[in-house]
């Protein structure tokens, strides 16, 4: 049993910074990043000993990640709000041009909805098409079509700004 702990411990530290982003994309009040991160590593723990290695580990974590964060915001009932990358752009007088881009990103991706924003958020994450429809569930071409059309939302939300 000690050899599976210490596979899953590796495991999350080698994902750790993909859990946290997916967290991180649905932090609301009433789901707060370590919230959501605990519920993400729990699940994780309760299905690892079921990873039968048929996709790839990356695919597989991501997909856990997404499908515990919508399952929360789903339970909470609640729209993700509009959150900071970080506590210190907040504090900063003086913001960089590329922070005030991602923070208005940010915003606007808060506004897609849930499947939306995870394709997106696997999109940033530069996954090609087809982990992104292994991840999601979808097809190829569906993800093709959703992104399309996700950045057209994108493109006339930025002109609404």
């Amino acid at each position: 049993m000690e050899n599976a702990e210490q596979e899953f411990l590796d495991m999350v530290r080698a994902y750790e910074r993909v859990i946290y982003k997916v967290c991180y994309l649905y932090t609301t009040p009433r789901a707060t990043l370590n919230d959501l991160y605990q519920d993400v590593v729990l699940n994780l723990w309760k299905a690892f000993p079921k990873f039968r290695h048929e996709c790839k580990m990356s695919t597989w974590v991501y997909r856990i990640a997404l499908n515990t964060c919508i399952s929360f915001i789903r339970k909470e009932k609640n729209i993700p709000e509009i959150v900071t990358l970080t506590q210190e752009a907040d504090r900063s007088e003086e913001e960089d041009e590329t922070e005030a881009m991602l923070r208005q990103l940010y915003r606007m991706i808060n506004r897609l909805g849930e499947l939306d924003k995870s394709i997106t958020l696997l999109y940033l994450e530069e996954k090609s098409y087809e982990e992104i429809a292994e991840i999601t569930g979808l097809t190829v071409t569906n993800v093709a079509t959703r992104l399309s059309r996700i950045k057209e939302k994108l493109r006339k939300m930025n002109k609404e700004e």
